[in-house]
């Protein structure tokens, strides 16, 4: 019918296919609303992720074909009901209102000054039932509703959970600010990775935790291994002195006994170096994260171009998903 959709599909460890769960929009969650239990099956059945995809859209089209227009007229308290709340809101709240008043999106600005917005998707039942809510967090946003229940109400909630999130955003904001984030490029709120700058080809990835921001992160370094080696043993061994009441960064600097890259004196260009196999900075979104060990060469290249280089090497080995191989710039 030529309408797009985005899905996503999480497998888990065991990467089994019949263990899958699947992501989608609200809207295309109507659409297959009443066939689970056949996704279920197919997902049980289905050999491999391509011939489930093919499946998925066959069911997805015969879905299209029965399901009626999904625009239902509304009965005419849901608008009362609806306006009437808004009003109590107040309207400079509101960001967006769509033309069938049944998406609404409003704005918040929490202590900090940092601009908000919760997205409402309301169904024809509301008050009855709770819109669906789409927020930029971090974590779940469960909202709690009784019928008697209004837009105010989820309002101070959102506004509660903003506060509830403020050290974790203050942390980030600090890191995004001071430091070269190499990845995300342009984080969103809900992102808890940063991949950031220490030197040339040498950077860590730090997963923080958005409930417990203060505390010591998931550190995973990348570069070559005589750089990246004697920066796991000082975070190892100063692990002791992580202090809940400074900042991340600042904790961080400490333990590693090094100064981030400031975004104030360097470019990124200045560490941000090409592959050395496509010449090219991002590959599908991915920055060189694989760099030689050896002191007089540490190319960085993607790990997917990498990857094919070696594959293509008569001398290349290959043990388990590793492996091993001439460095393409200096044969090491």
């Amino acid at each position: 019918k030529g309408r797009d959709f985005h899905i996503r599909i999480l497998l888990p460890m065991d990467l089994q296919l019949k263990n899958a769960r699947i992501e989608c929009s609200w809207h295309l969650k109507k659409i297959l609303h009443g066939y689970r239990h056949i996704l279920k099956q197919r997902l049980h059945s289905c050999p491999d992720l391509v011939s489930f995809m093919v499946e998925l859209k066959t069911i997805l089209e015969i879905a299209l074909k029965n399901t009626q227009d999904l625009h239902i007229p509304r009965p005419p308290e849901y608008y009362s009901c609806l306006v009437r709340d808004l009003e109590i809101l107040g309207w400079n709240k509101v960001a967006h209102v769509d033309t069938a008043l049944t998406t609404i999106k409003l704005k918040a600005e929490d202590s900090c000054g940092r601009q908000h917005l919760i997205t409402l998707k309301l169904n024809a039942k509301y008050p009855t039932e709770p819109p669906d809510c789409l927020v930029d967090f971090p974590v779940r946003f469960a909202v709690s509703w009784m019928p008697q229940n209004s837009l105010t109400d989820i309002y101070n909630q959102f506004l509660a959970a903003l506060e509830s999130l403020k050290e974790f955003w203050d942390a980030m904001d600090e890191i995004d600010g001071k430091t070269w984030v190499l990845e995300p490029e342009n984080p969103t709120r809900s992102a808890t990775a940063r991949r950031i700058a220490i030197g040339n080809n040498v950077s860590v990835n730090i997963e923080v935790d958005p409930r417990h921001p203060k505390m010591l992160p998931e550190c995973y370094f990348l570069g070559a291994d005589h750089v990246v080696n004697p920066l796991r043993i000082k975070l190892n061994d100063n692990m002791h002195l992580w202090d809940p009441e400074i900042s991340l960064l600042q904790n961080l600097k400490d333990l590693l006994e090094i100064d981030f890259p400031s975004r104030a004196v360097l470019e990124k260009s200045d560490f941000a170096k090409d592959c050395g196999i496509c010449y090219a900075y991002r590959l599908d979104g991915a920055a060189p994260d694989q760099v030689c060990d050896d002191p007089r060469c540490g190319q960085p290249f993607h790990q997917a171009c990498l990857y094919e280089w070696l594959q293509g090497l008569p001398s290349s080995r290959q043990s388990f998903n590793v492996i091993f191989g001439e460095c393409p710039y200096c044969n090491k």
